[in-house]
């Protein structure tokens, strides 16, 4: 009886490890897999016909992305309140990964809509860092870059946009983008562009609204050139306010009007980044650095 106990003992023994392993690797299995969202970032716009390059980088994120969760955030506060008063309800970053975590969301890659790392993304950024260290939230937040941040990126952002001037410009017309700017370091970005835009086209500029290049840089680049035709179009994810009215306004302040009393032609494009597939494509690529793909 003695020596039986004893085998049965020997045998529990030897089968202990074994049996501990495979628990915990059950363990281990039932556990629940990350519930991952993500989070588009754009400056946002209150300007309805302008919506669509917006639409049209998140149709291109849900075909890179079909099964997880896709919502919308908007850094600007008087885009967000203006779309308040007509009932349209866009959160703050700070608000859409509250609601987030609520829901049950582990894991949010937040893709910055924006064209350069400046204060916007600098706030994005430093917003997401806040919402990882949350206790009982979100496990992991993630921010990718905006659209301007290598050199590859500023080629193929010069390459597209060039590509899709229209082809009724001819090839002694210059062609100006009118980008935001900025006091933020980053606004060296946009004078690097003038870079790449003139390795694609000599006759291709970019000026900013309240950074450099300035107007005034850009008309005395063209009258250099004896430039006389222009076409005017936006730098910018959508055609919004600062398109419809500072680039191309009636308004005698406008880029439009200014360039006409220079003695320029000047024809007006009316069409965001973002409608552009292959600007669009950058913002994915940028995604799927930090989420993976589909």
């Amino acid at each position: 009886m003695m020596i039986t106990r004893l085998k049965l003992l020997m045998g529990w023994l030897i089968c202990l490890p074994l049996l501990l392993h495979t628990t915990t690797l059950a363990a281990a299995g039932s556990e629940a897999e990350p519930k991952r969202a993500i989070l588009l970032v754009a400056f946002g716009t209150s300007l309805s016909d302008s919506k669509g390059a917006i639409d049209r980088v998140g149709e291109k994120v849900a075909k890179a992305f079909p099964n997880t969760e896709i919502r919308w955030a908007y850094t600007s506060k008087i885009i967000r309140k203006i779309l308040r008063k007509r009932g349209e309800e866009i959160l703050s970053p700070a608000e859409a990964l509250a609601k987030l975590g609520e829901d049950g969301y582990s894991n949010v890659y937040v893709q910055s809509l924006h064209i350069i790392p400046g204060d916007e993304y600098d706030d994005l950024v430093q917003t997401a860092n806040a919402f990882t260290k949350m206790p009982k939230g979100i496990r992991q937040v993630t921010v990718g870059t905006p659209l301007l941040w290598s050199d590859s990126d500023m080629s193929e952002v010069a390459s597209a946009l060039i590509a899709n001037v229209p082809a009724e410009r001819k090839g002694k017309e210059a062609v100006v983008f009118m980008g935001h700017g900025s006091k933020h370091t980053s606004n060296v970005y946009y004078p690097a562009m003038q870079y790449y835009f003139a390795k694609v086209d000599a006759n291709t500029y970019i000026g900013t609204v309240e950074g450099t290049p300035t107007l005034d840089d850009v008309v005395a680049s063209l009258k250099a050139k004896g430039v006389k035709k222009v076409w005017l179009m936006p730098f910018m994810l959508v055609a919004g306010d600062h398109a419809v009215n500072d680039m191309a306004g009636s308004e005698p302040t406008s880029w439009k009007s200014l360039l006409t009393k220079e003695g320029f032609t000047v024809e007006v494009v009316l069409k965001g980044m973002g409608e552009l597939d292959a600007i669009g494509s950058i913002w994915v690529k940028h995604l799927q650095q930090i989420a993976g793909g589909k």
